[in-house]
Formats: C-alpha cells, sequence, structure tokens
C-alpha cells in the first residue's frame, strides 16, 4: 500500500511550515469515476511534531481500493496507539529548508561533534550533513563521519564504510613500500647485471624460434627492453615487499576486530545479539506444499511441524554442482580461448610486412590479450551474478541470512574464477608445458604451446595484472556505479511521467516526495564489498608481481568512498536501517584470502620469477660468486640439424633455447641437466619456508595485538563492576525487606521467607560468581571483590 520515500539532499515542513517531517508515505488512490485515463492523486502522510489528524476526503471507491483503504487506517491507527502524530494531505505544497549544525574542527576531520549530533541534529539536518561533510569529493582528504553515517543509515551500513575506511588508510603505508620498491627496481636496472649481459651490444646469442614455419630466428639482444623492465618487478625486494604484505594483511585484520569492537562498544552493541530471522515466505510456501502433500497422501492431517530436509534439497544441491562447475569451465574455456588467440595473433604479426608491426610483436599481443580478457570479465561477472543469484533461489535457503551468506559465497568463488584464471594461468602454467626444439607440444597439432619471453613471465603477469585490475576499478567500479543508476533513474522518470499523470500534471513542478520515486532501490551492500574483496585479492595474491597494486588501490578508494557516500544520500532510497556488530561472512573470506595470498606469493617468487634461479647460481655455479654468467648458464644448445626439415646452409649450427638441458654433444642430448633438478628442489625449499615462517610471523602478529583495545576493555570493566554492585545491592534490599516482614509476620509467613531468603541468597551468590568469571575471562586488569 505505501512507499516510503524521504527527501533528498534537503528536508520536508508540513502545511504550517513550523513542523518538521520525518518520514512521508505515498500512496496513489483512484478518484470516483475515473476509469484507465483517471486522474491519479498522489496523497502524503508525514509524521510531525504536533499536527493532529485529519480524516480521509474522497468518493466511494471500489471494494480492492475499500480493502486497501481499510488495511491503511488500520496501519495508520496502530501508528497513532505508539505516540506518533499524522498528517494526511492531498497534494501540499511542502516548504524546503536547510539547517547547519557545524562546529570547529581539525583538518583531517569533518565539522560535525558527536554529542551535537546525539541531542541536536534532527533526520533531515542529518542528511544535510551527510551531503556537505561526506558525499562530497572535496572533502576526500577527512576521515569519514561514521556516527553520522550509523545514525542516518543503521549499523549495518555504517559498519560498511567504517571497514572501508580503515581498509583505504591502511594501504597507505602499504603504498609507500610499494612505491618504494619499484623505485629501487628503477634505480638499480643499470647495475643488474643479467640485464647488463642480455643488453650487452657485443652480445651474439642467437636464438630458436619463437612460433613454427612463420618465426624465425633472433637476436638475444632485441629482448632487452623486457629484460630492464622486468628487473623493475623482479628485483632482491620482491620477497621482502612479499613478506611486508602478508604481515599489513594480518595487521589489517587485527585492526579491524578493534575498529570492529570500539564501533560496538560506542553504539551499544556489546551485548547485541541478532534476533532469530523470520522463516522467508518462499521457504514457507515451499513447506506448505510438502504438508498438503503428505495430508493428501494419509486422507488426514498431519499435526507435526513440517520442514525442508536435504533430500528435498538435493535437486537443488545437485544443479547447484553441476551449474557451479559448468561456469568455471567456461571461465577456462575463455582463458583457452585467449591463448589460442595469442598464438595465431603473433604467427599472423611475424608474417606482416611491416618492421614496425613484426618489431612489437610480443607488446601487441600482450596488450590486446589483456584487454580481451578484461572485456569478458566485465561480461561474465554480471552473468554469474545472476547465476549466483538463481541457484541460491533454487535452494530456499529458510531465512534472509542464510540466503545473503550462500548468495556471497556462490558470487564470490564464481568472480573469484573469473578474475584470476587469465592470471593463474599466465603465472604458473604458461612456458612451462613447451617441450624443446624438435619435440615442442603442440595444440590441435597446429598450433604450438606460447613460450614467456626471455626476462620470464614476470613481466607479462604484471602487464595483465595492471590491465585486469585498473580496468575494473575503472570501468565496472567507478563508471558503472555513477552512469547505471542516473539511466536507471532517468528511465523511472520517463515511464513514470508518461503513465501515471496527465498532461496537465506533468507540466507542473514534482515534489520532492515525488522525485524521491525515481531514486533507485537499495540493492544490499553485496556488491560494495565483492568489489573491494575482489581488489583485495588483487592487492594481496599476486603483489610479488605488482608492486603498485596497493598505490593504485589506494586511489581508487579515495574516488570510491566519495562515490559510494554520493550514491547512498542522492541516488539510492534511503535503506531500511539494520543493526549488526560485525561484517559477517566477508571477515572469513577477507581471512581466507589472506592466507592462500601467502601461499600463491611463495609459488609467484620461487616459480615465475627469477629470483631462485639467480640465488642458485650465485651461490652454486657462479666461479666468483657474482651474477656473470647468468644468462649463459639459463640458456641450452640445440643443433639444428636436428630438425627433420632444414635447410643445408643451418647444417650443424647451433642456437640456444631456455631451459636446464643437456648439450647434444652429451651422452644424453636435450635430457633435463642436473641443474634443472637443484633448482627445482630450492624451489620447493622455498615455498615451504616462505609459507611457515610468513604464517608463524602472521600468528606472533594476531597474538601480540590484542582484539579489545585497552580502554574499551577498562571501561567494559568497570561497567561490570557498577552492575555487579547494583545487583549486589538491590539483592541485599529484597532481603532485608524480608527480614522486617518475618519479624512481625506469622510462623508460617516466617518460613516462606527464610526460604526465599536462603534462595535470594543463593541466587545473588551465583550471579556474583558468574561476573566475577566473566570479569577475569575478559583479560582485564580489574578482579571483582566479594
Amino acid at each position: 500500500n505505501y512507499l516510503l520515500h524521504l527527501p533528498v539532499p534537503m528536508f520536508i515542513l508540513s502545511a504550517d511550515g513550523q513542523r518538521r517531517v520525518d518520514y512521508v508515505l505515498t500512496y496513489p488512490v483512484k478518484k470516483p469515476g475515473g476509469g484507465r485515463s483517471s486522474r491519479q492523486s498522489v496523497q502524503l502522510l508525514a509524521e510531525n511534531a504536533s499536527l493532529p489528524m485529519a480524516d480521509l476526503e474522497g468518493g466511494a471507491l471500489n471494494g480492492h481500493e475499500d480493502h486497501k483503504a481499510f488495511r491503511r487506517e488500520e496501519f495508520e491507527g496502530k501508528l497513532r496507539d505508539m505516540g506518533l502524530e499524522l498528517e494526511k494531505e492531498e497534494v501540499v505544497s511542502l516548504y524546503l529548508s536547510l539547517i547547519f549544525f557545524l562546529t570547529h574542527s581539525t583538518p583531517l576531520h569533518p565539522q560535525v561533534k558527536t554529542v551535537q549530533i546525539m541531542q541536536l541534529i534532527s533526520v533531515d539536518c542529518l542528511l544535510q550533513l551527510l551531503y556537505e561533510e561526506w558525499a562530497n569529493y572535496s572533502v576526500f582528504y577527512k576521515y569519514q563521519p561514521i556516527g553520522l553515517v550509523r545514525k542516518y543509515f543503521g549499523e549495518k551500513i555504517g559498519l560498511y564504510f567504517a571497514w572501508l575506511g580503515l581498509y583505504t588508510q591502511m594501504l597507505i603505508p602499504a603504498s609507500v613500500v610499494g612505491v618504494i620498491v619499484f623505485l629501487y627496481g628503477c634505480a638499480t636496472v643499470d647495475d643488474n647485471i643479467p640485464s647488463m649481459e642480455i643488453c650487452h651490444p657485443k652480445n651474439n646469442i642467437t636464438m630458436c624460434p619463437l612460433c613454427d614455419r612463420v618465426c624465425s630466428y633472433w637476436k638475444l639482444s632485441t629482448a632487452c627492453g623486457t629484460a630492464r623492465a622486468s628487473h623493475l618487478f623482479d628485483n632482491p625486494t620482491t620477497v621482502f615487499f612479499s613478506i611486508f604484505m602478508a604481515l599489513w594483511a594480518a595487521m589489517f585484520m587485527e585492526h579491524w576486530k578493534r575498529r570492529q569492537m570500539r564501533l560496538n562498544y560506542e553504539w551499544d552493541l556489546t551485548g547485541f545479539e541478532e534476533e532469530e530471522d523470520h522463516p522467508r515466505a518462499e521457504y514457507e510456501f515451499k513447506v506448505m506444499q510438502k504438508s498438503l502433500r503428505k495430508d493428501k497422501k494419509s486422507h488426514h492431517k498431519v499435526s507435526t511441524m513440517e520442514k525442508l530436509t536435504c533430500r528435498d534439497r538435493l535437486p537443488a544441491y545437485m544443479a547447484n554442482i553441476v551449474m557451479m562447475l559448468l561456469m568455471i569451465g567456461v571461465t577456462f574455456a575463455i582463458v583457452f580461448g585467449v591463448i589460442l588467440y595469442r598464438i595465431s595473433t603473433k604467427a599472423a604479426l611475424h608474417m606482416s610486412s611491416s618492421s614496425i608491426t613484426r618489431n612489437h610483436v610480443q607488446l601487441t599481443v600482450k596488450t590486446t590479450a589483456a584487454i580481451i580478457n578484461l572485456v569478458v570479465i566485465l561480461i561474465l561477472d554480471e552473468v554469474y551474478g545472476a547465476v549466483a543469484r538463481w541457484l541460491t533461489v533454487l535452494e530456499i535457503p529458510k531465512t534472509d541470512k542464510s540466503f545473503e551468506e550462500r548468495l556471497i559465497f556462490k558470487t564470490f568463488i564464481l568472480k573469484f574464477f573469473n578474475a584470476f584464471t587469465p592470471i593463474i594461468y599466465i603465472a604458473f602454467f604458461r612456458g612451462r608445458l613447451v617441450g624443446r626444439p624438435g619435440s615442442y607440444l603442440y595444440v590441435f597439432e597446429s598450433y604450438r604451446m606460447e613460450e614467456c619471453a626471455h626476462g620470464g613471465c614476470l613481466m607479462e603477469l604484471c602487464i595483465q595484472l595492471s590491465i585486469t585490475m585498473l580496468g575494473k576499478q575503472l570501468i565496472q567500479n567507478n563508471l558503472f556505479e555513477i552512469g547505471i543508476p542516473k539511466l536507471k533513474k532517468l528511465i523511472r522518470f520517463i515511464r513514470s511521467k508518461q503513465g501515471a499523470f496527465q498532461e496537465e500534471e506533468r507540466q507542473k513542478k514534482l515534489q520532492r516526495y515525488e522525485t524521491d520515486h525515481f531514486l533507485e532501490p537499495f540493492a544490499g551492500l553485496t556488491p560494495e564489498y565483492m568489489e573491494m574483496i575482489i581488489q583485495f585479492g588483487f592487492v594481496t595474491l599476486f603483489v610479488a608481481s605488482f608492486p603498485l597494486a596497493p598505490l593504485f588501490a589506494l586511489l581508487n578508494n579515495i574516488i570510491e568512498i566519495r562515490l559510494d557516500a554520493k550514491k547512498f544520500v542522492t541516488e539510492l532510497r534511503r535503506p531500511v536501517a539494520a543493526r549488526a556488530k560485525d561484517i559477517g561472512i566477508w571477515y572469513n573470506i577477507l581471512k581466507g584470502v589472506a592466507k592462500v595470498a601467502v601461499i600463491i606469493n611463495a609459488f609467484v617468487i620461487s616459480f615465475t620469477s627469477d629470483f631462485i634461479p639467480r640465488m642458485v647460481y650465485q651461490y652454486t655455479y657462479s666461479p666468483d660468486g657474482s651474477m656473470h654468467g647468468f644468462v649463459n648458464h639459463t640458456l641450452s644448445y640445440f643443433n639444428v640439424s636436428h630438425f627433420q626439415e632444414v635447410t643445408v646452409s643451418l647444417f650443424f649450427c647451433l642456437y640456444r633455447y631456455k631451459d636446464y638441458r643437456e648439450p647434444p654433444w652429451s651422452a644424453t642430448p636435450y635430457e633435463i641437466s642436473k641443474e634443472f633438478w637443484t633448482v627445482l628442489a630450492v624451489r620447493l625449499a622455498f615455498v615451504i619456508v616462505f609459507q611457515n615462517i610468513v604464517m608463524l610471523m602472521s600468528d606472533i602478529v594476531d597474538w601480540l595485538i590484542p582484539d579489545i583495545p585497552k580502554d574499551i576493555s577498562l571501561q567494559i570493566h568497570k561497567e561490570k563492576i557498577l552492575l555487579v554492585d547494583h545487583f549486589m545491592k538491590e539483592e541485599q534490599r529484597k532481603i532485608h525487606i524480608l527480614e522486617s516482614r518475618v519479624s512481625t509476620g506469622s510462623k508460617e509467613v516466617f518460613s516462606r521467607s527464610n526460604n526465599n531468603i536462603t534462595t535470594m541468597t543463593h541466587s545473588c551468590s551465583q550471579l556474583h560468581t558468574k561476573c566475577t568469571k566473566a570479569s577475569n575471562a575478559s583479560n582485564d586488569v580489574f578482579i571483582v571483590q566479594s
């Protein structure tokens, strides 16, 4: 019957201009004698300070309208019974006004104070304050007024913006260290011996072709640019930065727990327990259908309480498993398609008559493939979101909380695979299933598996990661969030003007409560959390290959906070405030991503970068303990005469390829050499040692940082002491009253009172003991005394 709207960003006054309106409820009512084209008026129901209730005016309504009017009157009567005063008017002229409560503040804090907000500022003024001090790009350098956000939108949305603010704040040190690592690579690139050897003009090493038929032999010196660029991200500080980011993730999780505990105390949520959700309508409908089927079979009503069992949900569970595997298979198929694109495009560009095109084959193929991956990821994100919701609906969860958690889990799994499968392929599989000259592996018997450039796959991984991350942030997180809500708002506005108002009404200026109807409905916080969790994955999972990821995430989030704020204040209908004491399942997902990040970065450093081969060469095979000769050590020889089809002029010519294999003149030509097994053993050992050391350090950080801030812990303990003292005094007062009655009463009363005294004393003792245990369990410094 009602549509709830609130003024954005201004507030509404009543007809006399003296009363502030807190809520606006609108509903359409057909006038008598209307018909399809009859005039529809918008009625206003406003809760204000002291205006009396006016009677509903109007003619005779049909049966359906009578029923709706009766239900509205019943609802409004209940509102009045609760002490609310209502005003009902038709097409009122609402006066709009603004009130500011600004106070002196530090440069980094918004110009508001919590005490004044709680005592003076109404909901309407609060919205204007949020618009000025939060949903404004000019205040991007200030802290968020989380207290204002919580007061207007509720604790659940307040916790999201508090988490986003802390995450953005924690990105500052990560960004600084990442920039230092990058600058170190820039400063030492001219002193990097392996890249100097590749770029040396006297370098006359000829390499085997990178593809069949159309690719020719090439000089290693042509890979100079790639080798120098790889050093920017693959240098000795990479390991340090990976360890730092693992500890950073642990510290972020601990700081959020402390911040969350502080907010719980300040918002009076320490003793808050979520009420048990009522069953969803869809669940109750299925249960009712099940009960009716049983009643029909047994020919009498079954009195037992029915519920949906695992057997009832088995078809939905099977559909979920099959569809999830199918969607993940689609992701793999698309990655495989991009692989074929790179292979075929590389061969086509090598056949080009333009020398410029042939000289930039690698860069062209890498960049275009990364852009194609980005476009596919953006499209599949929308598809997977819809599929995850459909699969969750099939499961028929019992409560809204269960529905939300199942939806979040499915959406995260699908979007995680969608975003990171191309990156995982480049990091761990590309260039490892190639074979060797004369015995290459082929796809469809015609396409040779692609290889990494001589500088390794780390540079290609960096390109893929940067394009995907920046593209998702710029296009999906920002342009979509700005453009799509405005487009939907425009469509609703046009449809409403064409279908709900007559020509003369369309020409009138719409009132504020009417324009609120065109705002986008609030769809929940899942999309907001999801984009940040995926970004957290980009920042932590492959940070060893892209140390600038925290910086780009920081710049994006500075805009994202104000963009989300502006969207909540001006683009969305005000959501129903909901209480919550934590961020729910998102914390567990964050924790899981942080743990997986340690393992992935260990494998990136060990298998994707050249860190381990460099260390093995320097400390095992180098004659002088330096990196001189490292490039030659990583290249194997191949005799071109071993090709089945070769011209006479190339007989007995030796060319090089990157691998650890025996030379053609050895007793076991082209077999894997002992150097390969040495490097592999060190790589596996590094993964194990790195993983355990970093996880141990993370656990130490978790142990050292308490979950509850010291001042909050002391304050909670003091309140427990006061609570115990209050109960003790109250129980003692009751005992004294009973004792006084016993001294003047009969023996029967004496006996009963004696029992009561014993019972109350025992209860008091038990309460005191429980409070003492609770106080001692809180790890505080105070101890409750008997």
